[in-house]
């Protein structure tokens, strides 16, 4: 059975679809089998996977609300297989808000294909809405990138009471699996500070990998590629490749 990781924050720009396209990458460059699920309709995974998200004959919307079947709307990369979006994703959260149980929709269609991968990563949309409230409900755990910036611990707060609110409620094995700091400069103060405060206040939670601030990588996207395709020999690449040996240690620990 895959294990489900939602990879969110509600604050934008912190670096949550970069990490979910270059962990999926680097997860299936290990040889293992992954499905990234863009649930944004900015669907800036889907083209960050070198996938023309005007041109999709389907989406993840059809598979999640028309019962389109998932082979049909699969797109396969050289490193991962994807469920790929656009702007017609916002129409998956309205047809979800008329129905009752509309939270459990993606947990159940997902049940039956889950078997079929070792990891399923979920880009979240940096809002908490239905699309969000979904992921979470699917998930067995949540991997939240962080910024290491003045704000990273008051945007926290938030996400924090939406996955105790999803605990509670409706997905009660729900966990944080970790929190990534992302475009880690360490010859900043500030940097250094808020990595202090996030270890005092989460501990082992923290990965102990850090994602740099880094040219390559932030290039990657806009060739349509994962970095460890675009530069396996970059800065950025190591980092994520080295995120993807400590989630999958988590999940050896775990069966265990």
């Amino acid at each position: 059975m895959g294990k489900v990781l939602a990879v969110t924050n509600q604050k934008g720009g912190v670096g949550k679809t970069t990490t979910c396209v270059n962990l999926a990458a680097s997860l299936g460059l290990l040889g293992r089998k992954v499905l990234l699920i863009d649930l944004d309709p900015q669907g800036n995974a889907t083209t960050g996977s070198g996938v023309n998200k005007g041109k999709l004959a389907h989406t993840v919307c059809d598979w999640l609300i028309d019962a389109v079947p998932l082979d049909r709307v699969l797109v396969h990369t050289d490193t991962y297989d994807l469920l790929p979006a656009n702007s017609d994703v916002t129409a998956a959260e309205v047809a979800l808000l008329g129905e009752e149980g509309a939270e459990q929709r993606l947990r159940t269609v997902l049940a039956g294909a889950r078997g079929s991968f070792d990891y399923v990563l979920i880009d979240c949309p940096p809002t908490l809405n239905m699309l969000t409230i979904n992921a979470l409900v699917a998930a067995d755990a949540v991997l939240i990138p962080v910024q290491c910036e003045f704000y990273a611990l008051e945007g926290l707060t938030g996400l924090l009471e939406t996955i105790e609110g999803v605990r509670t409620r409706a997905n009660p094995g729900l966990y944080i699996e970790g929190l990534l700091r992302t475009m880690y400069d360490p010859r900043t103060g500030l940097t250094r500070d808020v990595s202090r405060q996030l270890i005092a206040h989460f501990g082992a939670r923290v990965y102990r990998t850090v994602i740099p601030r880094n040219v390559r990588l932030a290039e990657a996207p806009s060739h349509g590629l994962p970095i460890a395709c675009y530069d396996r020999a970059s800065r950025g690449s190591a980092a994520y490749e080295a995120l993807a040996v400590e989630v999958i240690r988590h999940s050896e620990t775990e069966r265990v």
